[in-house]
């Protein structure tokens, strides 16, 4: 038995691409967490009604005529869309936009062959987490795994990002299931026991690099805890709100 994979335990944790490809295929459904800013820009995209394609960074474009968004310091008038969820709150609205990001809709796009796939942030933790246990997901049989993304160092390797720590504790705290493995349970005792969520996220290394680089609104943003309740899960190559009352992706 690999026990690196945590089986046996019906809700899982692991960190990026890596984490994401090993314990994926072993799930029901997967949640990927990059509140900064993956998640929740696909969160605030979802509550307007915008379904969102995850692609790699570098991918190379195959979706045809759809909008691609771009990095935070390259939209135009043009191109308004990026990974800036206040500049999505101004940008027009769109019925799909691809959103690429070098580390939360890179794991998604890479792991949505292989399980159930839902975008979890601090914005709609506990809409996901009552939408999960409707659709009878966190058990042993059908078992959850939880992704914080992460942040990558310069030579390109993981860095443990504090906000996905805390965001994929929110969301296995609202998920109220039982049979965590030790790895899941410390993530939710982490969001349990932090006293200060919006403190701790905006003195965090990419709360205070986003602030520092004027996107203060950002972090603001994704530290609008619960107040979505649609539960963004990837179907036809794109995610979209969930139908609240099918527990069914």
């Amino acid at each position: 038995m690999e026990a690196w994979l945590q089986r046996g335990f019906g809700v899982r944790f692991d960190w990026g691409p890596e984490g994401a490809r090993r314990l994926a295929p072993d799930s029901a459904y997967a949640v990927v967490v990059d509140v900064l800013s993956f998640t929740t820009s696909v969160s605030v995209l979802v509550d307007g009604g915008t379904r969102v394609r995850p692609r790699a960074w570098h991918a190379q474009p195959v979706e045809g005529d759809i909008p691609v968004a771009v990095g935070r310091r390259a939209t135009t008038a043009e191109r308004p869309w990026s990974l800036s969820p206040a500049a999505l709150r101004r940008a027009p609205r769109l019925a799909e936009l691809v959103l690429p990001s070098p580390n939360g809709s890179a794991i998604s796009a890479a792991i949505q062959q292989h399980c159930g796939l839902v975008a979890g942030s601090l914005r709609n933790a506990g809409a996901v987490g009552r939408w999960l246990r409707g659709a009878g997901v966190g058990t042993p049989e059908r078992p959850l795994t939880v992704i914080a993304a992460g942040e990558r160092w310069p030579d390109g390797s993981l860095r443990p990002a504090l906000e996905d720590l805390l965001g994929a504790g929110a969301v296995i705290a609202a998920l109220g299931a039982a049979a965590l493995s030790p790895e899941a349970a410390t993530a939710a005792r982490a969001f349990h026991t932090c006293t200060d969520l919006r403190a701790t996220i905006m003195d965090s290394a990419s709360g205070r690099e986003l602030v520092e680089s004027g996107f203060g609104d950002d972090v603001e943003i994704a530290l609008e805890r619960d107040t979505s309740h649609a539960v963004p899960v990837l179907r036809d190559g794109a995610f979209s709100a969930a139908d609240p009352g099918s527990g069914v992706g």
